[in-house]
């Protein structure tokens, strides 16, 4: 398998980070929990983990687990005998045991139900599985790295997820920060989905402009970079000439961008704009009324004229 940590793509401190995280954990043979939210790359990092690891020649098995109806998912990972349930004409292995040597992935590991989170943690602790049907264990011998959008703990604590399974699963865990908190990434991230796009829509793009990158920066991305991927892409496809410019992006992405003001890295600036955003907020729950706006606000009400003043404010 080919895959170098160049395919996860940033610059911010953030990335470095899990870059760090993932050279440190992936020649161990720990499990991993990969946590963030949907869209920003968990398997990605799950196969940077294989990828650099000692099983890098051998098998790398993803499952959704939020995906299978639960019988299923049972099956797929550990396997049946033949008559166990109606429809097992045969013996079927279960991924535990194909990817002898090699890694398998349990994505969205928060969805998998309360009976099998007791064969999973059987199967971490114990390194063995029981085919559904079977009355003999089998040996296993696998690396698991597991995913979720989900806060787990929360999820232990609302007694949906196993506690034990939990501690078994988190004994190192790497979290990817949404793309909104690393808009400096969006730059290299566009310019690698251009190149990405460009042979499987049979287009040569060399880029996209500044006001492009500027406008992109600014948007929440709130389903990350599979959704900046797909603005990417549907821009690629109806746009003419050789560089994206703002009137080849959708209309929905340019007019969001415009909404929000420019991002700073300058705290100053980025607290006079939290402040004058606050102060407006307050003002319109109590019908712009100054003196039970300075009251909520815990100014006096000739201080919350100098801030309308200062802030600008209209």
């Amino acid at each position: 398998m080919e895959f170098s940590l160049e395919n996860i793509i940033g610059k911010s401190k953030a990335i470095r980070d899990v870059l760090e995280m993932v050279k440190k954990v992936a020649r161990t043979q720990a499990t991993v929990l990969i946590s963030g939210d949907s869209g920003t790359g968990k398997e990605l990092i799950a196969l940077a983990l294989h990828a650099h690891s000692d099983r890098k020649d051998k098998l790398f098995l993803p499952v959704n687990c939020g995906a299978l109806p639960e019988t299923l998912l049972e099956s797929l990972l550990f396997g049946h005998m033949k008559g166990s349930f109606t429809g097992a004409f045969a013996n079927q292995e279960g991924l535990f045991e194909k990817a002898r040597g090699g890694t398998i992935f349990l994505d969205e590991i928060g969805e998998i139900p309360q009976h099998l989170q007791v064969k999973l943690l059987r199967a971490l602790e114990a390194k063995e599985i029981l085919p559904i049907g079977s009355t003999t264990p089998r040996r296993i011998d696998v690396r698991v790295l597991a995913a979720t959008n989900r806060n787990l703990q929360k999820e232990v604590e609302a007694g949906h997820f196993r506690e034990d399974l939990y501690y078994r699963l988190n004994i190192m865990e790497i979290h990817i920060p949404p793309l909104h908190e690393r808009p400096e990434d969006i730059p290299l991230l566009v310019d690698h989905l251009i190149r990405k796009h460009n042979p499987e829509l049979n287009r040569r793009f060399t880029g996209a402009d500044d006001a492009v990158i500027r406008t992109l920066m600014l948007l929440p991305w709130k389903g990350n970079v599979r959704e900046l991927d797909n603005v990417i892409e549907h821009t690629m496809i109806l746009a003419e000439g050789d560089c994206i410019t703002l009137k080849d992006l959708p209309a929905s992405i340019v007019s969001a961008g415009q909404a929000r003001p420019a991002f700073t890295y300058n705290l100053k600036e980025a607290n006079r704009r939290f402040e004058k955003q606050h102060i407006v907020r307050v003002l319109e729950q109590v019908g712009q009324d100054r003196k039970e706006a300075a009251k909520l606000l815990d100014i006096s009400v000739s201080s919350l004229y100098r801030k309308i003043e200062e802030l600008e404010i209209e």
